[in-house]
Parts: structure tokens; sequence; C-alpha cells
């Protein structure tokens, strides 16, 4: 059996979720902090020392799948100004706490959100959105901005005391400062992003998936946050060939615990250099001319390779199987680096686009013929002919 909490906090490591966390458990309240990773978030090897520096004990909950899933199907609310899905990112970690309250014995959750600090996702509206989408309506607390929000069902029945809770909104520090002091907070971390999903570089990596993989894994993304990545290239547009090629020797480890047995895994044979991992897309067979560009796209990175001004041997493998083949470090190959931050930019609104039009097609509403009962319902009448309540 789990050790039992009152209370959950979504801690992300951030000022704002420590001094949440810390505040409820100043009341008097045993708090457990969860914190959620995937492929584009998360410090899961900081866990240990956060435990130690705040005293707090703290889960791991590992959304990979469920966040990729999320974004291959197009967020509902939409992105921020890079690939950020910053409303729906919350309603899924609210949802996902919410089902874990009865595993410890917990009675409501605590999320660090501080009124008008982000545009996107904290504000009054939106945070009405989260709550009710989440279903947290009667589990969700906000210590942080309390004062400004209405009354919860932990403070109306005395559970949590409403007094102690401060009124926090917008985007300076200085209130937060000061609440740190008063809570014993020393370690202050770094004011900085904790998603690589507001970074264009990692928009640029991660684009690519999305739109070639019919059902992208939450390791396809893990291997994007690794070294070079490579797309083969003709006539301008990208194949479904990905490379993905390291840039130094923690990069080469780092592909070696990622590589699956599907994947096309390159080797110098005799020259030191990277390491590459071919990914296949579902139903894209990588070809000997693919293999062989593969290969010699690995063998050009080594300077040492290059200079030797001959043909090398580069080393293929696939699971069990492996194979050598015998190319020129010099020849030409198709494959290159992704696509721009502006190329990303305009596939990823042209993809809104795309899925907004479907939803519109979607809830367009069929004709109803001259002597056709309406059984939709909608603005001028139910189903069943009675008043319409919105």
């Amino acid at each position: 059996m789990n050790e039992q909490y009152d209370a959950l906090s979504l801690f992300s490591g951030g000022l704002d979720s420590i001094l949440a966390s810390k505040l409820i458990q100043s009341l008097g309240h045993k708090v457990l902090g969860l914190h959620f990773v995937s492929p584009f978030f998360g410090r899961p090897k900081r866990v240990p020392g956060w435990v130690r520096t705040y005293g707090l004990p703290i889960d791991i909950i590992d959304i990979g799948q469920e966040f990729v899933d999320l974004m291959a199907a197009f967020p509902p609310h939409g992105f921020g100004k890079v690939m950020n899905p910053c409303v729906d990112c919350k309603i899924l970690m609210l949802r996902r706490a919410k089902k874990l309250l009865p595993q410890y014995g917990a009675k409501f959750l605590i999320s660090g959100e501080v009124l008008g600090q982000r545009p996107m996702s904290q504000r009054a509206d939106t945070l009405n959105i989260i709550r009710n989408e989440a279903q947290v309506r009667d589990v969700l607390l906000r210590p942080l901005s309390a004062g400004l929000l209405p009354p919860t069902p932990m403070e109306e029945s005395g559970l949590v005391d409403r007094t102690k809770l401060p009124a926090l909104c917008g985007r300076g520090r200085k209130s937060q400062y000061q609440l740190a002091k008063i809570l014993g907070v020393t370690a202050i971390p770094p004011q900085a992003g904790a998603c690589r999903l507001g970074e264009r570089e990692s928009a640029r990596r991660y684009w690519p998936v999305i739109k070639t993989f019919p059902n992208p894994q939450s390791g396809d993304f893990d291997l994007t946050n690794v070294g070079r990545q490579l797309w083969r290239r003709l006539s301008g547009r990208d194949t479904s060939h990905w490379l993905v090629m390291g840039r130094e020797h923690k990069d080469n480890e780092r592909l070696q615990e990622l590589t699956r047995s599907d994947d096309y895994v390159f080797m110098l044979k005799s020259f030191p250099g990277p390491h590459a991992v071919g990914r296949q897309v579902p139903g894209q067979a990588w070809k000997d001319d693919v293999l062989r560009e593969a290969a010699t796209c690995l063998a050009c990175f080594s300077p040492k390779a290059r200079r030797h001004g001959g043909m090398v041997e580069v080393v293929v493998r696939q699971g069990e199987t492996e194979r050598t083949v015998t190319i020129n470090p010099a020849s030409p190959h198709n494959f290159t680096d992704n696509l721009t931050w502006a190329e990303t930019r305009e596939g990823q609104k042209d993809w809104e686009i795309s899925v907004l039009l479907n939803r519109d097609a979607a809830l367009t509403p069929t004709p109803v013929r001259e002597g056709q009962a309406n059984t939709q319902g909608g603005l001028h009448g139910c189903a069943d002919k009675s008043p319409c309540i919105f």
C-alpha cells in the first residue's frame, strides 16, 4: 500500500510549484509532489536533490505517450508561440493527478499557477477552462492566487484556511521571493523555461516526426532530443528517411540506449567518428541506395575518414543482422538538416488550418429537408420539440 497523503502537488521544480507545495505543507497538510515527465519536459535526475533541499517527497509520473498522442491529434486548444500546447498540457496533468488521488488517499490537488503570470494558460478565463475540462472543480486548489479566486470546497469546508493563502498575480516575482523568505525556502531555482516545446530549435526537431509518423511514440521524441537530426530530401522535399547522428561521445552513448531492434545503426569500421541511428517510418523500408547514402553521410562527419582520401567501410547493423558497406566520404548524399524555423512554422500553420476546417465541417449540421423532423437539436429546436436551455 502506498504511503498516504493529504494533497498531491503538481511539482515542476520551478519556484511557483515549490512555494505552493511548501505553503500547504506549512499549514499542517502532508503533501506529495508529482513530477510529470515526457520527452518535452521534466528533470527526473533532479528529483532526489529536490527531495533533500525542500523536504518534500516527490514521485515521478511518466506521461510521455499520453502527451505524444495529444500532440499528434492536434491539441484542442492549439499551440502557443512555438509548439507549446500549454492549456491542454495542464488539463492532461490535472486529469492524471486526479486519478492518483485514491491511490495516495489524498483529498485535493495543488497547482502553482499564478493568475496573470502567463498570457496563454494563466488568464482567469483560461484557468476556468482548465479546471472545468480537467474535471477538478471540487478538488483543485491554486494556493498562490487563492485570495483572487472564488473559494474552493477545500476552503469552504475549513480543510484549508483561506485566510492563510496569498493573492499573488501578474508576472513580477517580488511577491514570490517574499513568500519564499517567509516559508524558509532559500534555494531559489533560476527563472527559465522548462519545456522544450517553447523553443524554436526543439520545434524544428519535433515537427518532421509529427508530420511523418502516423502513430509517433514517446521514444521517437526521445530520439529527436539527441545529436544532429537529418532527413533525406529529394527535389527539395522530405522523404520518410530519418537519420540521427551523435555530435559527441555522450550522444553516441544515448543513441545506444534509445536504439530499437528495427533501427539501423551506422558506425565507421576503422576510423573514429559519430554513430548514427536510422529509424524507419512504418511501411517505409530503407533500400540499399538509402543505406549507402546514410553511411556516406556518417563518414563525411569524420575528419579522419575524409582525410583518408579513399574508400572507407561503414558497419550497418539492424537487430542481429550486420553488414559492411564501402563508400567514399566525398560522394554526394541527400541527407540534410531538418527544416528551418520558418518552414516548420508554415507547416504547423497549414496543419492547424486543416484541422480547424475539418472540425468546422464536422460541426456543420445537415440541412433539414422540408417535411423532415429536426432530430439534431440546436438553437432552433430540440429533438423532442421541448424548449432548449443554453
